[in-house]
């Protein structure tokens, strides 16, 4: 789907029409540059990549500054490929109009990192209820997990106490409030994944 690449800038409200007070992301969406079209005939698909933020050339790979200089663009920091674009060429620029008349998009970002946590905060497990007969202090504990006898192993995918966060999440049908195209801001209902500051894809 056609989309942009952006940056997180924080949440606020706004008032609705009705009076309501909504809570709502702001994302910094493009301008975008094309640096690269892909072809069937030549790539096997049909799309565009963009790229986002300028880059210094001293903080750039000698492969990656051929590519930009072949696109006639500055280094990027952020490259990203979308499909369904009509007609765009090497260079052309991309803003945040193109959500002009979108009433819902999806975005794509990165979660916070929560390091390692235990059974009740990464999965919702409720404890163990009970506190006594040598319970001691073990309540956030994930209990059984197994059993005994047969088959004598731990089933792949158990859930367990681990790595938490940092993964690719997709939000859906994030309604657009709205298009501050002076300033390339996006407001969308609702939180998105990842911190301020953060890079994401809005897809329409």
């Amino acid at each position: 789907m056609p989309g942009l690449l952006g940056k997180k800038i924080g949440m606020t409200s706004v008032f609705s029409a009705e009076g309501k007070n909504v809570p709502c992301t702001v994302i910094e969406a493009g301008p975008c540059v094309v640096t690269q079209v892909k072809t069937v005939e030549k790539d096997g698909y049909a799309a565009v990549q963009l790229g986002f933020q300028d880059k210094k050339e001293k903080h750039t790979t000698k492969p990656l500054l051929g590519h930009f200089k072949k696109a006639g663009v500055t280094p990027k920091k952020h490259l990203a490929e979308f499909k369904g674009f009509d007609a765009l060429n090497l260079g052309d620029t991309v803003t945040v109009d193109i959500f002009n008349d979108e009433v819902f998009v999806d975005v794509i970002g990165t979660s916070k990192g929560r390091g390692f946590q235990g059974v009740v905060k990464r999965h919702g497990f409720g404890g163990v209820g009970q506190t006594t007969h040598g319970q001691h202090n073990r309540a956030r504990k994930p209990g059984s997990i197994g059993a005994c006898s047969y088959p004598a192993k731990v089933f792949k995918g158990m859930r367990m106490g681990g790595q938490m966060g940092g993964d690719r999440v997709t939000i859906q049908n994030l309604r657009v409030l709205k298009v501050i195209a002076e300033h390339n801001l996006l407001l969308v209902k609702g939180s998105v994944p990842g911190c301020k500051g953060s890079i994401v894809l809005i897809e329409k």
